[in-house]
């Protein structure tokens, strides 16, 4: 497991701290996007495009760090 670990920091050029803060903050972006998609569901004139946005954001982001 930390072999694996290692190779997987190694092979996004991060330190641990570096992939903590990444990872969480793609959690984070995830975790809106789907609630505004679980409230637009429901309610579709809300968040029309909000859901979407934060997916091409969270694409844009992890495209950038890579």
């Amino acid at each position: 497991m930390i072999k694996k670990s290692k190779q997987h920091l190694n092979s996004v050029n991060e330190t641990y701290s570096e992939h903590m803060v990444v990872a969480t903050k793609v959690s984070f972006i995830m975790l809106i996007g789907g609630l505004m998609a679980l409230i637009h569901g429901f309610i579709p004139a809300l968040f029309e495009k909000s859901a979407s946005d934060k997916i091409k954001k969270l694409y844009n982001y992890i495209n950038q760090k890579r």
